[in-house]
């Protein structure tokens, strides 16, 4: 599928079907027009794409709309300054799950609902975090980059560790619909399953796991799975200190976002031996600097931020945007609302 070709400098247009006035879209999302007309393909939408991806051309592109599209990546923002800019904003919709670069309290002044795809990638994640899990406890990527370079790992890997993950404790902090997904994968792996949130969740609606204070999850897990969303409570949620109460030996799963779990305080515990592995999929920088310890620790498995990015995954996004971009312009309540404005979308006369 090749990019589209700008119709003026700033951005590119493909208008819908004619009306007496077209709902106009503005995408920041890194993908061509006709891609992004997928998102709408029967509705009058004019479509107009944030080329280039900066904060002059973002202005230029929302001048005008109605909608913008949020970006995927996360590196194109929207705060009060593109808000100013696109005076005509009803409805932002967010092609994933994570909200973070969105001034949601911005948006909730200017009286404009934020939505997001809640869900969407509950499963892949989950499978990554499983995935990750075992890689961890079988000390997977040692032994595959001893293999790589000849060697046939076999003893050491009994003495490095390589231990079930049948019956181990995975404390699950953040139970949102991947934190739920985890439970059930990890449960039906025979673990131990528990977990902490800032908002408990009813007995029946945890697949079994059990709430339990943070501090004590983290002292009881073998396996800590990162899944919480971040937001300004939840940055360095998992600090040095609270770290260091983590059994001896235990491993840490995070495919959340960077800025939660205390990097350098993360591999001091790795050197030292007080954790045995990480999976990451998350990093506090992406991508990483290239002399980031992480990049060449051995107990290390990483990952480029697509735990979520299944085929399936991309399907459901898909499917959740277009329906709610329908429910936008037909004047039904959009779905998946995270900041609590009114979701009926009222565009400016």
């Amino acid at each position: 599928m090749g990019w589209g070709v700008a119709a003026s400098p700033g951005m590119t247009t493909t208008p819908g079907p004619a009306t007496e006035r077209l709902w106009r879209m503005a995408s920041l999302v890194p993908l061509p027009e006709e891609a992004v007309r997928g998102f709408v393909p029967d509705l009058p939408v004019e479509i107009v794409v944030a080329e280039p991806r900066t904060p002059a051309g973002v202005r230029a592109a929302v001048a005008d709309a109605d909608i913008v599209l949020g970006d995927f990546t996360g590196v194109v923002g929207i705060d009060a300054s593109v808000l100013a800019a696109g005076q005509r904003i009803a409805f932002v919709q967010q092609c994933s799950v994570g909200v973070e670069h969105i001034d949601l309290a911005a948006c909730s002044a200017a009286g404009i609902p934020v939505a997001n795809t809640a869900g969407a990638n509950a499963v892949a994640v989950a499978e990554w975090c499983v995935m990750g899990a075992i890689a961890a406890l079988r000390s997977a990527v040692w032994a595959d980059a001893q293999m790589r370079l000849g060697g046939w790992p076999q003893m050491e890997m009994v003495e490095r560790g390589c231990v079930d993950l049948a019956q181990r404790r995975v404390g699950i902090v953040g139970f949102g619909p991947i934190g739920l997904a985890c439970a059930r994968r990890f449960a039906a792996m025979d673990c131990s399953v528990s977990y902490w949130s800032r908002h408990r969740r009813p007995d029946g609606a945890t697949a079994g796991a059990a709430y339990v204070d943070l501090d004590d999850l983290v002292r009881t897990s073998d396996v800590l799975v990162v899944v919480i969303a971040r937001a300004a409570e939840t940055l360095g949620i998992l600090g040095a200190e609270r770290l260091a109460l983590l059994p001896r030996g235990a491993v840490i799963v995070n495919a959340a976002r960077g800025g939660l779990v205390d990097e350098i305080a993360m591999v001091r515990m790795l050197d030292d031996g007080h954790l045995a592995a990480v999976a990451l999929d998350v990093y506090d920088v992406e991508p990483p600097p290239t002399d980031d310890p992480l990049r060449s620790h051995e107990k290390v498995l990483l990952s480029p931020h697509i735990s979520g990015g299944t085929l399936q995954s991309r399907i459901r996004i898909l499917g959740q945007v277009s329906a709610n971009l329908r429910r936008a312009v037909t004047g039904e309540p959009v779905q998946d609302v995270v900041n609590g404005v009114d979701p009926v979308v009222r565009r400016h006369a």
